[in-house]
């Protein structure tokens, strides 16, 4: 997505992107909104920290589940180190404000696969697609990036988290090992 400048009647445009389940290739669907107010998608910066991890730990306390900075939540310290500099991305999703309202980082593992991190959305903001619009880039950014499988892990609580993987295709599988307040893991084959 990307803000049109000079325009007031056009107040953004939305890119949906769409996966092909059978060929697992992606296809750009472009959709402009008049004068309705939406949020933006970049790149995130080690400037972003705070809102990140106010958003994130914000999702975790409203479905019960705690925060671990010493772990499983150590990548929110640096972003740029823990994703960037290993060849990996972190987005954000901003509204007209520039609060972070929703987020996603693509963590490289090995063997041309990465995993779906802190994908999070702000409560104010679900319900209206942009979940799916986060989920979407995502798997673009992972293919863009080189990678044919991306992973992640999940918990139970987070059901429309759960469901919405399910339905582009995620297959559960049991990993070596799961982050302390996951009990739920799954793959997506891109290519």
């Amino acid at each position: 997505m990307r803000r049109l400048e000079g325009q007031a009647i056009i107040s953004c445009v939305w890119t949906w992107l769409c996966r092909e389940t059978q060929q697992g290739a992606f296809i750009r669907k472009t959709r402009f909104m008049a004068n309705e107010p939406t949020p933006r998608l970049r790149r995130a910066s080690n400037k972003d920290l705070e809102g990140i991890t106010r958003l994130v730990y914000g999702v975790l306390k409203e479905y019960k589940l705690e925060p671990d900075p010493g772990a499983t939540d150590a990548d929110l310290k640096d972003i740029e180190r823990s994703y960037f500099a290993r060849g990996g991305t972190f987005f954000v999703l901003t509204d007209q404000d520039g609060s972070i309202v929703g987020a996603y980082g693509l963590y490289p593992l090995e063997n041309q696969t990465c995993e779906l991190r802190k994908m999070y959305l702000h409560k104010s903001h679900r319900g209206k697609g942009l979940g799916k619009f986060l989920l979407d880039s995502a798997l673009v950014e992972a293919s863009r990036l080189g990678f044919g499988t991306v992973t992640l892990e999940t918990a139970s609580v987070l059901k429309e988290a759960i469901a919405l993987y399910e339905r582009y295709g995620f297959v559960e599988y049991e990993p070596d090992h799961l982050s302390i307040r996951c009990d739920h893991a799954y793959f997506l084959q891109l290519r």
